[in-house]
């Protein structure tokens, strides 16, 4: 139903707008009876067999909601009724910013990919806390944390280590977002030193709780094999406790969509169908060269439930959709689970 009626009417209209009806539109119909009950018979599988391990947590099913669907810790608890296993809020950043000027997200219909150049757009950590104390404990929570845009660079630590202290007793893990394309001051983010110095700021602030929660990197697409390396070493020397690859690419070569369109986009991050390949060979790389000496969770063009296999096997523990999800619909949740079945047995 959803390709077929719902999706062909949603993309009659301007992406950002469509998000936010659609938003309205789940979290309405769920307070209807019966509704969320509904939607868990016609999407959830429960099954042992999908329950996986990973940095300590226990996850229902390995099929998550990526970082910047739910930016603001606003649907997670109607979202769970879709079939996910986990899902991640933010990018949440100290303080609430518009992000960049409108328009910021775009469709590539004939690449099955998206261009965002949203600017980390969210209502800030007490927003997002205030949401997420409405937590119903359904599944594991992941929070994407990163830096305001105004932010200078001697004081880029201090807005990290504000929302993991601020976020710490209200999510499951925290993902460090360092590779967005479309924040300021990217190159800084990706600096070796630099980076030792934040995960290591977060690492203190971690010990300070009762409980730790893990801790891991989400690294961009376009890396090569010696910066790929460094990832590695880098992880393995800090103890992270994983990666998630990966963020959307700059990369533009090999799309569908003509040049001019592209021109007129202007810049932004390309997710979806584009970037699968690309993912998928970052995530073998890590598994391979590390020799699964850390979790990754695979994300990046995950359409199908052959796309999610493929990056299970390349060394994913744990998959990400968005892109995916909203091309394909809910369905899709359950396609990856029921074949995630399937190849074990």
């Amino acid at each position: 139903m959803y390709k077929v009626l719902l999706r062909p009417l949603f993309f009659l209209f301007d992406p950002e707008k469509i998000h936010h009806f659609t938003f309205s539109l789940i979290k309405s119909s769920s307070k209807i009876p019966g509704v969320p009950a509904l939607f868990r018979s016609l999407y959830c599988i429960e099954d042992k067999k999908l329950e996986r391990e990973v940095f300590g947590l226990t996850f229902k099913n390995p099929v998550g909601l990526a970082a910047g669907f739910d930016k603001n810790a606003v649907l997670f608890n109607e979202l769970a009724n879709f079939g996910f296993g986990f899902i991640e809020i933010g990018t949440v950043t100290p303080k609430g910013q518009v992000g960049n000027p409108k328009k910021r997200l775009f469709r590539l219909q004939s690449d099955k990919g998206i261009i965002n150049r949203m600017g980390f757009n969210n209502e800030g950590l007490e927003s997002a806390i205030s949401q997420l104390k409405k937590n119903k404990g359904k599944l594991v929570i992941g929070g994407n944390i990163g830096k305001n845009t105004a932010t200078l660079p001697e004081n880029y630590t201090q807005d990290y280590v504000d929302c993991f202290k601020a976020l710490h007793p209200y999510v499951d893990y925290f993902v460090l977002n360092v590779s967005c394309p479309n924040v300021g001051s990217h190159a800084k983010l990706n600096d070796r030193d630099y980076l030792e110095e934040l995960i290591g700021a977060v690492q203190q602030i971690n010990k300070s709780f009762p409980t730790q929660k893990p801790i891991v990197l989400k690294i961009a697409p376009d890396l090569n094999t010696v910066q790929l390396d460094e990832i590695i070493e880098l992880v393995l020397t800090t103890k992270l406790d994983g990666v998630i690859a990966s963020n959307t690419s700059v990369d533009r070569s090999g799309l569908k969509t003509p040049v001019e369109k592209l021109e007129a986009i202007g810049n932004g991050g390309v997710s979806g169908q584009p970037i699968k390949e690309k993912s998928t060979q970052v995530i073998k790389y890590l598994a391979d060269k590390s020799n699964k000496a850390f979790p990754i969770i695979g994300v990046g063009g995950v359409h199908s439930a052959k796309d999610a296999l493929d990056k299970i096997d390349a060394g994913a523990d744990l998959i990400q959709i968005y892109t995916g999800f909203i091309y394909e619909g809910p369905s899709l949740i359950k396609k990856i689970n029921k074949a995630i079945l399937e190849s074990e047995r």
